[in-house]
């Protein structure tokens, strides 16, 4: 048995429908809700998000991201024996997406199962697969976030509706006789469950409550830039670094002034952090995953780079994983 894990390959996809910060205002303006591309770029950094179109799930962006993966890893789909999808927006209440999306690979017998974390859900997805490999119970994951996170959005709250969109990304995770991942750090507090929520449930073929997104912006920056400080410098200490030993900060792509805060509590350069909010808003356990994959294939991220990979969502939820690529 090979005691650690490694990621071989990364893989990323973004539906085709992008709406630019304008775009959107013009779609919002014609139902009387007001906003506009300086103000939403200057509260949370972002220009554009992809919107998945009708009739495409959440099992179809993280098929397009885990090929991907996969061919950037040499491996084959019917040689991955365990996938975890990290998703807050499954296709169906039950099964899980996991299992849909192992058929859509065409493969078959391999554990499958997902992990709802929101949006620290990758790092969630990638420390359960870290471990399981490790204890010789997987050897080689398949690790994938994916969110259509438009189909939760109130389209009459402009606090909230401009910031998210949808995607996928993904990993595959291998046993390794060399370290990959180096620790981990897992949090949360369900005291905060108010701050960031989508109160509805599905009850006798109704809809209970209401299934659309609330979130007091305030209240979770705040306790967002306190608690990844903490998760990153407990991983920091856990594998015996220091944070100028980092090469690259890959945080959960949700507002650039979050990840402006913790870089700046670091005291890391944002020229070390990869920012990719911008093109894609915050797609939830999708983000960490696209922005690794985006630093990848641009050439920054390169093989031995020490990352720091780091989440914050809804639940509350927060996390850290370290690793050398």
């Amino acid at each position: 048995m090979k005691p650690f894990s490694r990621i071989t390959g990364t893989g990323s996809y973004l539906p085709p429908r992008r709406l630019t910060n304008a775009d959107l205002a013009a779609e919002l303006a014609a139902n009387g809700v007001m906003t506009s591309d300086d103000w939403i770029v200057e509260r949370t950094g972002i220009r554009a998000r992809h919107f998945a179109a009708p009739g495409v799930f959440c099992s179809d962006l993280g098929l397009e991201a885990a090929k991907l993966a996969l061919l950037a890893a040499n491996v084959r789909a019917q040689d991955i024996d365990l996938i975890i999808v990290a998703t807050s927006t499954p296709d169906m209440v039950f099964p899980s997406t996991a299992c849909i999306l192992q058929n859509k690979l065409g493969v078959a017998g391999c554990a499958a199962f997902d992990v709802q974390a929101v949006c620290s859900g990758f790092v969630y997805a990638l420390t359960i697969a870290d471990a399981m490999i490790k204890t010789g119970a997987a050897s080689k994951a398949l690790v994938v976030g994916a969110e259509v996170f438009s189909r939760l959005l109130d389209f009459k709250d402009r606090s909230t509706c401009v910031l998210f969109g949808d995607g996928a990304g993904a990993v595959v995770l291998e046993a390794s006789d060399t370290p990959g991942i180096l620790a981990s750090d897992l949090h949360a507090d369900g005291k905060h469950v108010g701050i960031l929520c989508v109160p509805g449930h599905v009850s006798g073929g109704n809809v209970l409550g209401d299934p659309l997104l609330k979130m007091d912006g305030q209240a979770v920056f705040k306790l967002a830039v306190g608690v990844l400080d903490e998760a990153a410098r407990a991983v920091l200490a856990k594998a015996g670094k220091k944070a100028s030993d980092i090469d690259w900060l890959i945080p959960h792509q949700a507002n650039i002034r979050i990840m402006q805060s913790t870089a700046k509590k670091l005291k890391l350069p944002m020229g070390k952090v990869i920012v990719t909010v911008d093109q894609h808003g915050n797609t939830s356990a999708a983000s960490i995953g696209l922005a690794l994959d985006a630093g990848v294939r641009s050439g920054k991220i390169k093989a031995g780079d020490l990352l720091m990979l780091e989440g914050v969502g809804g639940g509350f939820t927060w996390g850290a994983v370290l690793l050398n690529l």
